[in-house]
């Protein structure tokens, strides 16, 4: 019974969490999204670390694996991030004019 009230608890705040955050991202306003994904990447580079820490047990248990899987799925974010912040900024660069 505990761990319904748990579950329940957990799947609650996930459910509330989701729906914070996206209202936040849609308040966003376009001139702050390159901001916005450079935070975003340092967060998910904190993210990374956790989940190192977490997947570093010598057993191999369901805690281990969902570690590893964090580390692969932070990662992949964070090296997006960065490719998509870079695209964003290089919009901004003034192009040479050839004569």
């Amino acid at each position: 019974m505990l761990i319904t009230e748990t579950l329940i608890t957990a799947l609650f705040i996930f459910v509330l969490a989701a729906f914070v955050g996206f209202e936040v991202i849609n308040k966003v306003p376009p001139t702050l999204h390159t901001p916005l994904m450079s935070g975003s990447n340092a967060i998910s580079g904190i993210t990374v670390l956790g989940a190192i820490l977490a997947s570093g047990a010598k057993e191999w248990n369901i805690s281990v694996i969902l570690g590893l899987v964090a580390v692969v799925l932070a990662t992949i974010n964070v090296v997006s991030g960065f490719l998509v912040t870079d695209r964003m900024l290089q919009m901004f660069k003034k192009k040479e004019v050839k004569t």
